[in-house]
């Protein structure tokens, strides 16, 4: 089926999966390009850059295999200030201009695609910044640690998975956000609170959870 003309053709059963609220959007960085705001790689830097810092050789090496959470970790531990860290984060991650529609429509399309014929809405963020927030005020949010049982008839809002900003400082916010590699092992290998919700939502058990979490830490 296609809704416009040239465009991609949805199965069938795609689109009646979501007619019955069961499909779940699941949605990273690139959403958030538009509004000038960074992926994992740009936040890593960002990080460096907004405390004057330069990466360390181990930092370094991390950042040139791609392991960005782990040159976070490191970075938090060599300096000892994580909650100055965690404050950058959120600088770095705050959208400077809004007003025009563009820096939103994709987040605006997400929650009209994201909500099924009985208004219920599924949508699932490794986001942390608050766009959605802003586009979608009246949609319930669950913020981790705090997830829901993912149910359908439990669960009716956006999910986000690894944290949200907080509108102020507040500091316990900000350090449950899920950025750094101690947070990854937290969120999905030592508390679970992570893990559990995308097992039961994406696998229906445990089988798949390495791969699932190598795709987390990797595309975030």
């Amino acid at each position: 089926m296609r809704f416009i003309k040239d465009g991609p053709d949805i199965p069938d059963r795609l689109v009646q999966a979501h007619e019955d609220g069961e499909v779940v959007f699941f949605c990273g960085a690139g959403i958030s390009y538009p509004a000038g705001l960074p992926d994992f790689e740009g936040l890593t830097f960002g990080i460096f850059e907004a405390l004057g810092e330069n990466p360390s050789p181990s930092e370094k090496k991390a950042i040139d295999e791609k392991r960005f959470d782990q040159a976070i970790d490191l970075f938090e531990r060599r300096i000892k200030n994580r909650p100055l860290v965690r404050e950058k984060i959120q600088k770095v991650l705050t959208p400077k201009d809004l007003s025009d529609r563009s820096t939103t429509s994709t987040h605006s399309a997400l929650l009209a695609l994201a909500k099924s014929q009985d208004q219920t809405v599924r949508l699932v963020t490794t986001n942390f910044d608050r766009i959605f927030c802003r586009v979608g005020p009246s949609v319930r949010h669950y913020v981790a640690p705090l997830l829901p049982i993912p149910k359908k008839s439990r669960w009716n809002g956006l999910v986000y998975l690894h944290g949200l900003l907080p509108e102020n400082n507040d500091a316990a916010a900000l350090n449950s956000l899920v950025v750094s590699s101690g947070d990854f092992g937290l969120a999905y290998l030592a508390e679970r609170w992570a893990s559990r919700f995308v097992t039961e939502l994406f696998c229906g058990g445990s089988g798949c959870l390495d791969s699932f979490c190598q795709f987390i830490s990797g595309a975030w």
